[in-house]
């Protein structure tokens, strides 16, 4: 056993006596931790009691009650959450390579992949009642107590505390460890300013004075604001990653930690040995910081707030580290070559980047060689888009496809990976930039839901697009009171789908507020220039200085993200990057490579930091389900975040398991022509990551300079 597990009082020379009690950790809200055990066989830790078949069911998301119960909303939340993070298609690979089917070694055995168990529920917060992460621990009835393991799930995204169960919460519960959730402070919290209604912790609607400091998310207004906001801009939304005014990724590492030691609290709760003294419940612990095999694992957001928290990890609750698609911000990093060119952008911040894509994408989506199936744009949204940059002297192309394709150029040298050629178009359409750029400046700027950053607000729409009142309309009514278990965090997002959910508002639409992508023919060009200008310091179009407001929320912007930025030192924590070279929401310039580039210099060439470069790899596995595009073109990334968890669990429970070094895994498409239907995928598309990579495969640090093959 590795001494990062021997017990506390032998690495200080302390043991602990019988006074030594299982105190609530002082981050816990008091009262609200909340604890259901699940049988397995009605309902479960892993499938909400849907099982593997009840999650693609062809008859569609399990019903909710009107207004629905608790438990409905978290069966409908698990189902949510776990199709939004996989491919849950059977030629894609659920139910052969992943499910809750498959055992630990990799094979169908587990039939509908039930787990017994316990599930516990509190918030994180600092007494101020306006932070309320919540976390929850899962501790299945397979747990073993004398061989204990922790696995953290921070939520992906900004989706609520089930936002990781498809991932790391599915390996981990798999693996008999206690899993650690966590939505980070930045999960499903939505306040209807019009109905003052907010979430509570298990997803029901309340009254927001009723709900007090119990409450998912109330925005920071008093009622005087708020009636004067909805006087102003009736039938509007606050959202907690944008509105809460907290920056919450500064804290994501925090967050993680803390459902670390909650779930040090809930395990010590249950196999502690209870105190003598007639009627005393608390009991002596168990276990104590360090003594538990912890690795610190998910995805996208999750990811980041994983390697923040290893670096910001003073106690040791953290053995190991496996990230996959890590969104994660470093403040310098080294050098990059991919083969034998140098990587010019590198290590931008994510408003950065992101507000880059806001403005070309649509434009891009012209570009020569994008094929029609990876382009739902009309030629016509596509025109509107580059003819107005050229108007705004952001192109210098004057007609098609050199607008287009001098786009395309500019997204390239923002560090833009070529393999991304072809997904701005569904990124831009689906929202998933644009989205992503509007909710990361709010929270950066830390700004109210009343300042209507840059024109923007959020609403339900009617069948014109424009906003509508919740009251009297039957749809938005279901929305939202189901929208703690169907949103993301980030509008859009709604119970029955992007059309008739949340929706993005351009408030300054002529002549009325309407849905932003349909309110101008150029999809709101002018607001997304305003989210670009926040960060540049400059007007687009003009090049002017921003002056006033524009100025002041501009530099409060780029404080919130200098806020985020981490160092790359793990302290010699063992961790691993995986992240598809195809990535076109967090690209590997700005996230993966940069962040492994900065720990080798931080640390050294030798730091036990391994990064595997997948290729025909993309950010959004469940983008694969339904989409021909993509089929054709891309394996899920989730398979080899399975593998890098089980590679860096064997060499935490067996130090002489070596974790493979760094290297780029070729994978091979479906389809390389014309398919219809794309045929299932097959092991040789997707082939193991190797002990021993080739020297055209392997990822090399020397020098200063991080080199990625071909």
């Amino acid at each position: 056993m590795s001494k990062r597990f021997l017990p506390l009082c032998l690495l200080v020379a302390a043991c602990h006596t019988g006074s030594d009690v299982n105190d609530v950790p002082s981050f816990v809200v008091p009262g609200s931790i909340a604890t259901t055990p699940y049988d397995g066989s009605n309902d479960d830790l892993l499938t909400g009691g849907l099982g593997f078949s009840g999650l693609i069911s062809t008859a569609g998301a399990p019903a909710l009650s009107n207004p629905p119960t608790a438990a409905e909303l978290r069966t409908r939340a698990i189902y949510t959450n776990y199709r939004a993070l996989v491919d849950v298609s059977a030629a894609g690979g659920y139910g052969t390579l992943y499910g809750p089917n498959v055992d630990v070694n990799g094979n169908a055995t587990l039939g509908q992949g039930m787990i017994a168990g316990e599930e516990w529920l509190a918030y994180d917060d600092d007494g101020s009642g306006r932070v309320n992460a919540t976390m929850m621990v899962q501790v299945p009835s397979t747990f073993v107590p004398d061989n204990p393991c922790i696995v953290t799930a921070t939520s992906s995204g900004s989706r609520g505390v089930y936002g990781a169960i498809a991932t790391a919460g599915e390996w981990g519960l798999k693996h008999r460890c206690a899993v650690a959730y966590t939505d980070k402070g930045s999960g499903m919290g939505v306040h209807d300013l019009q109905g003052n209604t907010v979430d509570r912790i298990d997803g029901r609607r309340q009254d927001a004075t009723a709900a007090g400091k119990e409450s998912n998310f109330t925005a920071n207004l008093t009622d005087a604001d708020r009636t004067a906001y909805n006087l102003a801009w009736p039938n509007r939304f606050a959202v907690k990653h944008a509105h809460s005014q907290n920056n919450p990724e500064k804290d994501w590492g925090l967050n993680t930690l803390h459902a670390i030691e909650f779930a040090y609290y809930v395990l010590n709760q249950k196999f502690g040995t209870p105190q003598s003294d007639a009627g005393n419940a608390q009991v002596v612990r168990k276990y104590h910081p360090g003594q538990i095999l912890t690795i610190a694992a998910s995805v996208s957001n999750g990811a980041g707030a994983s390697l923040a928290a290893a670096e910001q990890d003073p106690t040791h609750w953290i053995s190991g580290v496996v990230v996959g698609e890590p969104q994660v911000q470093v403040a310098s990093t080294s050098a990059i070559q991919r083969g034998s060119t140098a990587v010019a952008a590198k290590a931008l911040p994510l408003y950065d980047y992101m507000t880059t894509a806001t403005l070309y994408q649509g434009c891009a989506a012209g570009a020569t060689g994008v094929p029609a199936n990876m382009n739902p744009l009309s030629q016509t949204q596509i025109d509107a888009r580059c003819s107005g940059l050229t108007a705004k002297g952001l192109l210098t192309a004057s007609t098609q496809p050199g607008q287009s394709n001098e786009a395309l150029q500019r997204l390239q040298q923002a560090g833009y990976e070529s393999d991304s050629n072809f997904l701005h178009a569904t990124h831009f359409s689906t929202y998933a930039t644009p989205a992503v750029a509007l909710t990361y400046a709010n929270a950066y700027a830390r700004a109210s839901v009343t300042d209507n950053l840059c024109g923007y607000s959020f609403a339900f729409v009617d069948g014109a697009n424009l906003p509508t009142a919740v009251a009297g309309n039957t749809n938005a009514t279901n929305a939202l009171v189901a929208i703690f278990a169907t949103g993301s965090g980030v509008p859009p997002m709604g119970a029955l789908g992007v059309s008739t959910g949340i929706q993005i508002i351009n408030n300054n639409a002529s002549p009325t507020p309407k849905q932003d992508q349909t309110s101008t023919a150029d999809s709101n060009l002018d607001g997304a220039g305003c989210l670009r200008s926040l960060w540049t310091g400059t007007a687009n179009g003009s090049g002017a200085p921003l002056t006033g407001n524009l100025l002041a929320q501009s530099n409060a912007v780029k404080s919130g993200v200098n806020q985020v930025l981490r160092s790359g030192r793990l302290r010699g924590i063992p961790t691993i990057l995986v992240q598809g070279r195809n990535d076109t929401l967090v690209p590997v310039n700005h996230a993966s490579r940069a962040y492994l580039g900065a720990n080798k210099m931080a640390e050294g060439a030798n730091s036990p930091v391994y990064y595997y470069e997948v290729t025909n790899a993309q950010h959004f596995d469940a983008f694969i389900t339904n989409s021909q595009g993509y089929q054709q073109r891309f394996i899920p990334l989730h398979r080899y975040v399975i593998q890098a968890l089980d590679l860096m669990y064997a060499h935490l429970k067996n130090n002489t398991a070596a974790i493979p070094p760094s290297q780029v895994v070729r994978t091979t498409p479906r389809c390389t022509g014309n398919c219809n239907p794309v045929p299932p995928i097959a092991p040789s598309n997707v082939p193991p990551i190797t002990g021993a990579p080739g020297p055209a495969d392997q990822i090399v640090f020397s020098n200063g300079t991080l080199v990625v093959p071909d």
